[in-house]
């Protein structure tokens, strides 16, 4: 970070150009493009997010009122155009933004993977798999129409606890059945993915056995099977059994005709029974029922991006617009939280976002501006909760 820049310049070197470019590149992103770059179309979007500005014309104004100042921002365009802006994000191929997203993802969950308090004893890589809807307005978005009418597009994500980054992500219509990001997903070998009911499908589970990989999975009520063996357990920590079963379903059977262990476990937190499906036969009963209470990581992440970042208000009505909005969105965030790590900054990024939103055209170094800031806290303050990235 170099004095004399903007803060917004300073953020956005974190993009490395040509990470960027082979993005743009692969699904040629600026073919026959006379104006509006790729590139300006991205940072035009994380200007609006990072500035908490409402809607397309007020990020074309804004910046226009400042158009002397675009080039040293980063910007190539010496002027924003509405209708312009509004055509990339209708048209332009999301996968470029999602790319980026992916690309920030992993430079992240590196950065991050040492502060985890993750405490488990694992050398294997342990996923989360949930999704969470973001509802739209129904007369602007009919093709969205989800149920009750109410229109929605959901995120499905992967998390990795040891890092808490989202590992990959995937944007459909809220209509798409959790089970189906299965399909999308590259099976790891020898890593723990952790699902809840909604991914129940033997079939696709198997493909996670096959793959020599492990789940764990809530089971659901009425499960036919055949009690093999069960091991020895401690009712003190909470567990009921520990069994080896097999299916007794003719289709259940037929889609997963291995053998596996089931895991019933009390929780005096909640007061409530717990049953789990493993393909896992090696870990300790208590260790499988303690990584299945890790899934409210997920919870918290996605409560997070639901309250910081800019995906309550949409800038298109397309379903490209929308999925480019919220990959942006996403790059934004991830581009903060690289910033954090980078430049040892002990503020959370609540914070952080806070105090960036009025700085993008100031010239003080980011680690200069966030070091000398004091917030008060108050107890009431609702981002005050514990926070998946207060890292």
């Amino acid at each position: 970070m170099h004095q004399g820049k903007f803060i917004f310049a300073q953020i956005v070197e974190l993009i490395y150009r040509h990470d960027f470019d082979r993005c743009v590149k692969r699904y040629n992103g600026n073919s026959k493009i006379r104006q509006l770059t790729c590139r300006d179309q991205l940072l035009a979007m994380m200007f609006g997010q990072l500035t908490n500005l409402k809607s397309l014309s007020g990020i074309v104004s804004c910046l226009n009122a400042h158009s002397k100042k675009l080039y040293h921002l980063g910007f190539k365009i010496n002027k924003f155009v509405l209708s312009t802006l509004t055509r990339a994000n209708e048209n332009r191929d999301w996968r470029i933004y999602r790319d980026l997203a992916q690309l920030l993802i992993e430079k992240a969950g590196k950065l991050y993977v040492q502060d985890n308090d993750f405490k488990l004893e694992l050398n294997n890589s342990v996923y989360v798999l949930d999704s969470t809807i973001i509802e739209l307005c129904l007369g602007t978005f009919r093709w969205a129409y989800f149920e009750l009418g109410k229109s929605a597009v959901k995120i499905h994500t992967q998390l990795d606890l040891k890092g808490n980054i989202p590992s990959f992500f995937l944007i459909t219509e809220a209509k798409t059945h959790d089970v189906n990001f299965l399909d999308q997903l590259e099976i790891e070998k020898g890593a723990f993915y952790i699902m809840d009911r909604g991914y129940f499908d033997f079939e696709r589970l198997y493909v996670i056995n096959s793959q020599d990989a492990f789940f764990i999975i809530r089971a659901k009520s009425g499960l036919s099977f055949q009690n093999l063996c069960s091991g020895k357990i401690g009712k003190a920590s909470g567990l009921r059994c520990d069994q080896i079963i097999k299916l007794k379903h003719f289709y259940s059977r037929k889609h997963y005709p291995k053998e596996l262990r089931r895991i019933k476990y009390y929780d005096i937190e909640t007061n409530k029974y717990y049953v789990y499906l493993t393909n896992n036969f090696d870990l300790d009963a208590k260790v499988i029922a303690d990584l299945y209470k890790r899934r409210w990581q997920i919870e918290l992440f996605f409560k997070w991006i639901k309250q910081h970042l800019r995906i309550e208000v949409f800038w298109g009505r397309s379903f490209n617009a929308v999925k480019t909005q919220i990959c942006i969105a996403m790059c934004a965030f991830l581009t903060i939280a690289i910033a954090k790590k980078r430049l040892k900054v002990k503020l959370d990024l609540y914070e952080i976002l806070q105090i960036l939103s009025v700085s993008q055209f100031d010239k003080t170094p980011i680690n200069t501006l966030l070091s000398e800031v004091e917030l008060q806290i108050f107890i009431d303050q609702p981002h005050k909760q514990q926070c998946l990235w207060d890292i």
